[in-house]
């Protein structure tokens, strides 16, 4: 399905460029997984219930799913020859793609379940805190990110007016920190399932050109819609950036440029489909 390497005219700088992008979302994952690692242990006293896998490691099953599911596009539609593009090969490829896919969505239930019970947070007056604070009892500092409530932070804390109290009751927060995790965590919600919209798109962009169905009206409506989702992301990024989450703005930034590749892969491979397919048909005419 994809075009030749050998003919392809990008130069050596391109690819080199290409593939230190792909290696570092890959090393974001290690580095999503370790920040959710040190925020479970806050969460939960012993092992990671199995239900609630998915909200406390979104970010890291969401970027590995996606890691995966981009070096599927590269492959079908930069890598592998059409001449080498077997059905058996086909077939792998869309059955891991389609994987990738259960574990994206997977991943937006898990984002959207964490701003829901943030969102769920109750504002209660504790003025007796301090005098008994119970075990295992956290402060929430900004998203996925925690530390223990003591003697030395309780003061201070409580004579900060109400707190905000997850459901759990093991957790409180500062109002204003509340607020602006909650902003963050809807933040996800909104990146997450545009993304998974951008990937629906591209996923119908490959599958009607392998068809030869990739008519006028659903380029324009695949575009058009692009025109709209990809400035929600970099919207989604820059608003990270303003609020000094720094790794969730370098890995933004760093799956646009990814999908840039991706979308230049598949216009370059259509071109020459198309060019192909016309020479053919001239040929034939005579």
């Amino acid at each position: 399905m994809s075009a030749s390497v050998e003919v392809h005219p990008w130069t050596a700088w391109h690819e080199r460029l290409k593939f230190t992008v792909y290696a570092l979302l890959a090393f974001n994952t290690l580095l999503f997984f370790l920040d959710e690692w040190e925020a479970s242990e806050y969460l939960f006293s012993g092992e990671v219930p199995l239900a609630e896998v998915i909200v406390t490691f979104a970010a890291s099953i969401d970027t590995l799913a996606w890691v995966l599911l981009l070096a599927m596009f590269e492959l079908e539609t930069y890598q592998i020859p059409d001449d080498r593009l077997t059905p058996p090969v086909f077939h792998t490829l869309r059955l891991m793609r389609g994987l990738c896919y259960f574990f994206v969505v997977y991943a937006f239930y898990g984002y959207l379940s964490k701003a829901i019970g943030l969102s769920a947070y109750d504002l209660e007056a504790l003025p007796d805190l301090c005098a008994g604070i119970p075990d295992g009892m956290a402060v929430l500092l900004d998203l996925d990110e925690f530390e223990t409530l003591t003697t030395g932070n309780c003061a201070e804390l409580v004579a900060s007016g109400d707190l905000r109290v997850a459901a759990s009751g093991l957790v409180v927060a500062e109002p204003d920190t509340w607020r602006a995790t909650v902003r963050l965590a809807w933040t996800d919600v909104i990146n997450s399932g545009t993304w998974i919209l951008v990937v629906a798109l591209l996923e119908l962009d490959v599958r009607l050109q392998f068809e030869h169905r990739l008519i006028g009206y659903w380029r324009s409506f695949s575009r058009w819609s692009k025109y709209v989702l990809y400035p929600t992301l970099l919207g989604a990024a820059l608003y990270w950036g303003l609020v000094g989450v720094f790794l969730d703005f370098w890995d933004a930034f760093l799956w646009l440029v990814a999908f840039v590749f991706i979308e230049l892969n598949v216009f370059q491979w259509r071109d020459e489909r198309e060019s192909a397919e016309h020479s053919e048909s001239e040929a034939g005419s005579f």
